[in-house]
Formats: structure tokens, C-alpha cells, sequence
């Protein structure tokens, strides 16, 4: 899953709210495609998604009728979570604010990935279920994570299972 802002007009930019909304994503990895052929069905898919923006997500569940599982997500397990956004601090009329990392007291879904786009660097965070996973399967996940990229930069016409 991904969120999505939810601010589908250029008016609605500037307004205080929550417009937020969760797309459901799923990619198909049949064939070994390249990253190049992946990056290609994952923009489709998304495209598709951004497209259905505007149901909300609580429809959707309702709509599909997923067996429930009290101690599961009942579409997805995995968040990603891409911040395009600066973290420098607002400044309102009598009000300063600053961005603060959460204290990370429950994880909402059993793999979370926060990914930070600033000018300066890429960052992510992972938030994850401790029931599920311990810190050393994390260390190795992100590790993973910086030799993928590091194999896509270096040669986005690999196959996934090179």
C-alpha cells in the first residue's frame, strides 16, 4: 500500500486538512523482467490506481469483503511511503513548527518504509512489527535495500534474478 495526498486539484494545495487516502498497489514480477520492464509495470499500475483515487480506501475493504484477521491488514502488509517534502519547520502567524521523527510506539502495518526525497539525500526509516521481525532481519532488509539500488544505478537493464 501507498498513501496518496488526496489534493487531486491545485486549489485544494494550500488548505490545512486531511485528504489523505491509501491505494492498494500490486506489480506483476512473472517473466524476469528487467528493472527498466518492472519500473514500466509499476507506473502503469499506479497510474491505474491514481485514477480510482477518490474511493476511499475503508469502501474498498467493504467492497471486497477480504477475510478478516484481527492481527493482520486485511488488503496489505507492506506501506511504502515516499516524502517528497522538505523537513524544515513552518512558520504561521504566533506559531512556529517543526518536523519530529514519530517514537515509533506501534507499528500500524507489518512492514513499514519511509522514504525522504530531499535536494541534499535519500533517507528512509523502517517501522516494523516486533512480533513478526527482530532488528537483525531489518539490518539485513536495509542492506539489501542499498545493494539494490546500487545494482539498479549501475545497470537498470538486469533482470530481477541477477
Amino acid at each position: 500500500g501507498t498513501p496518496i495526498a488526496g489534493r487531486t486539484r491545485r486549489e485544494l494545495e494550500g488548505l490545512i486538512g486531511f485528504f489523505a487516502n491509501t491505494l492498494a498497489m500490486r506489480t506483476d514480477l512473472s517473466g524476469d523482467p528487467t528493472f527498466r520492464e518492472l519500473l514500466l509495470r509499476v507506473k502503469e499500475s499506479a497510474l491505474g490506481a491514481y485514477e480510482h483515487q477518490d474511493l476511499p480506501f475503508e469502501r474498498l475493504v467493504q467492497e471486497l469483503r477480504p477475510v478478516r484477521d484481527l492481527g493482520r491488514h486485511p488488503i496489505f502488509q507492506t506501506m511504502f511511503i515516499l516524502q517528497n517534502v522538505g523537513r524544515e519547520g513552518v512558520r504561521l502567524p504566533g506559531a512556529e513548527l517543526n518536523w519530529q521523527a514519530g517514537n515509533g510506539a506501534s507499528a500500524k502495518f507489518d512492514l513499514s518504509f519511509y522514504m525522504y526525497d530531499t535536494a541534499e539525500e535519500l533517507s528512509g526509516v523502517f517501522e516494523y512489527a516486533t512480533d513478526i521481525y527482530d532488528v537483525s532481519t531489518i539490518e539485513r532488509l536495509a542492506e539489501r535495500w542499498r545493494v539494490l539500488l546500487e545494482a539498479i544505478a549501475a545497470d537498470p537493464d538486469a533482470r530481477l534474478s541477477e
